[in-house]
């Protein structure tokens, strides 16, 4: 092989051992590798200063790393072997925002612009990896965990599928005056759990299920010549073709039946039951859900409990993303607390009381994990005459029984005494008002620490409208007080992502957690913490954290790209934590959220890397609006 060539492909086959070039074509591999040449850098040299103007050059780091400064925030980027820059500057023919340094000697490889460009449209991998780029790393680093946990569980159908692809045969159909006697024949003859009743001109008007015939046909002995318009279940829910086997999932958590129908613009594409969904796994959410609603004792939920982890680890095998896991998750472990407060409530007359169980923290925002703790409390009304102290007597003791009794099912009492048992935290309206309050007038370290828990607070059992108004009173209060929102931010900003500069990532140095980093607290909070910042500033009612910054981020005039790159990091430092406790949990072992970066193989450190710098932009962008 002639010198020239052989040098080609060693280029080229140290390319290949990172994303994207792993994923191109050979001969688009080889393309590049015949364009590059080689430049060095010696330590503290400039390779890249926006003073230089538009960006000529494409850069490959070959050996060494290069630091990333910007004016006023100093060093914020470390890139290292097989990463690329500047890519943003490129695809706008701009000139580098960042001042690229050689922290040691470094060797790049180094493409002209032009090729750059012509190499966007040849190479679809490597167009997606740049235009998309955090997108791109999380749908390999995907793929990869799924490949992983598939080979340690049973192959199930994936809840990314559409409706439409789930839809095996066209739906079976009666009119609503068929006779109950005739539709059951159908069934019986179809071989089928249930029948649509639909219009004469084909809209859905309700479905009729076996599991309808106890209650509906043999217990109150209806005649079989009964019209099935009086014995079906009206306004069925139903779904897009093109939406996701999660979202049928979803909506039979939330609402307790096992049927989805399919419709497109009002006509009937057909009917998902729960069987397809997960015919091939051994815990079905409507099962769980199901079981949930129609338990009776705490034995019965501490299983429902048990049978949601599963469920969070089947559902990694799947590659179910962490935005759609931990929602599900959540949802779940909603219905569970409802059951809790329901059997704890059946006989007292404590029932009767205005109140409503609220849910702080992590649940409020709906981001359970597989490991979480109790955050909750209890908002009262009172009747005329009526002592707040009075009314709080009598709630302590239920909420002290429900507390714990969900600690029995698996969530751990919190700590720092969070919970509806506490009487600090069993208020009436004006109560929560004034607490509230007087945080957001003395702006404190406690106070700031207590509204990063208890601003998020969501309803979750009983009066919902006291939830509601105590929600429109603080993002009044709130948005009217920028000395408040300049205290979160400045609070937020304490905790930085760790990323280093002189390793990739700072880790703790010693004790029981030597060499590792909390995901947690390091990773997650800054985007939570932004996020709060911006519902507070624009009144955005969502707890969620994707759900305000999609929701804000119009408001301040964020680009909808920069919201998701946000979106995208957080969410795949979730991943990250929900896999990691699947791991521990695997081993008999404590559930937390720390991991040993070096223990990560080369994409997911990657991502975790940009996920972290998408933390410092979030941060960035808080520091620059309120001057912090």
């Amino acid at each position: 092989m002639p010198a020239d060539n052989a040098l080609i492909a060693a280029t080229a086959e140290h390319l290949r051992r990172f994303a994207p070039f792993d994923r191109m074509a050979a001969e688009h591999l080889s393309w590049l590798a015949e364009r590059l040449r080689l430049g060095y850098y010696a330590k503290d040299e400039t390779v890249l200063a926006p003073e230089q103007g538009e960006v000529r050059t494409f850069y490959i780091i070959k050996q060494g790393v290069i630091r990333g400064e910007r004016e006023g925030q100093g060093a914020w980027l470390e890139l290292h072997e097989g990463e690329c820059f500047p890519i943003g500057a490129l695809l706008s023919r701009r000139p580098a925002i960042s001042h690229f340094r050689a922290q040691t000697d470094v060797f790049c490889y180094e493409l002209d612009a032009r090729d750059f460009h012509a190499l966007l449209e040849l190479s679809p991998p490597f167009h997606a990896f740049c235009t998309l780029r955090l997108a791109d790393l999380l749908a390999q680093s995907q793929r990869r965990t799924q490949a992983r946990y598939l080979s340690a569980a049973t192959e199930q159908q994936s809840l990314e599928s559409t409706l439409g692809s789930l839809v095996r045969r066209p739906p079976v159909t009666c009119r609503p005056d068929t006779p109950l006697r005739e539709s059951l024949e159908i069934m019986r003859a179809q071989g089928i759990g249930s029948i649509v009743v639909v219009s004469p001109d084909g809209t859905p008007e309700g479905i009729f299920t076996v599991r309808d015939l106890i209650g509906r046909v043999i217990l109150p002995a209806t005649p079989l010549e009964t019209p099935m318009r009086e014995v079906m279940s009206p306004q069925p829910v139903a779904l897009a073709s093109t939406a996701h086997a999660f979202e049928a999932a979803l909506a039979m958590a939330r609402h307790g039946f096992r049927h989805v129908l399919v419709a497109d613009q009002g006509r009937l594409v057909g009917v998902v039951s729960e069987k397809d969904l997960f015919s091939l796994q051994r815990i079905g959410v409507t099962q769980i859900s199901s079981a949930i609603r129609a338990a009776n004792e705490l034995g019965q939920l501490q299983q429902a409990a048990a049978d949601i982890r599963q469920l969070g680890h089947n559902m990694m095998a799947q590659g179910v993303g962490a935005e759609q896991l931990t929602l599900l998750l959540s949802t779940l472990n909603d219905l569970l607390t409802q059951r809790v407060i329901e059997l704890e409530c059946a006989e007292a007359e404590l029932c009767r009381e205005r109140f409503c169980w609220l849910a702080f923290g992590s649940e409020g925002r709906l981001e359970q994990t597989l490991a979480t703790d109790q955050d909750n409390g209890i908002i009262f009304s009172l009747a005329p005459g009526e002592s707040a102290d009075a009314v709080r007597a009598r709630l302590v003791p239920l909420a002290e029984r429900i507390n714990r009794a969900l600690d029995a099912c698996g969530f751990p009492l919190c700590r720092g005494q969070i919970m509806a048992m506490n009487p600090k935290w069993c208020l009436a309206l004006e109560e929560w008002k004034a607490l509230f309050a007087r945080w957001i007038d003395a702006g404190d370290p406690e106070s700031l620490l207590n509204a990063s828990i208890f601003f998020d607070f969501r309803p979750l059992h009983g009066q919902a409208a006291l939830a509601e108004q105590l929600r429109q009173w603080l993002s009044t209060k709130a948005a009217a007080n920028p000395r408040f929102l300049h205290q979160m931010v400045t609070n937020a900003l304490r905790n930085r992502p760790p990323l280093g500069l002189v390793r990739d990532f700072v880790t703790d140095s010693g004790g029981a957690h030597a060499d590792t980093l909390d995901l947690k607290l390091n990773g997650a909070t800054p985007f939570v913490d932004a996020a709060r910042v911006f519902a507070l500033a624009t009144g955005a009612n969502a707890t969620g954290t994707a759900q305000r910054l999609r929701q804000a981020g119009p408001k301040l005039n964020i680009p909808p790209a920069e919201i998701e790159a946000w979106v995208s990091a957080f969410f795949f430092i979730q991943l990250l934590r929900l896999r990691r406790q699947h791991e521990e949990s695997e081993a008999g072992q404590p559930l937390d959220n720390r991991i040993n970066p070096d223990r990560l193989n080369d994409l997911d450190r990657r991502i975790l890397k940009e996920a972290f710098r998408q933390a410092r932009k979030i941060q960035a962008r808080l520091a620059l609006d309120y001057q912090a």
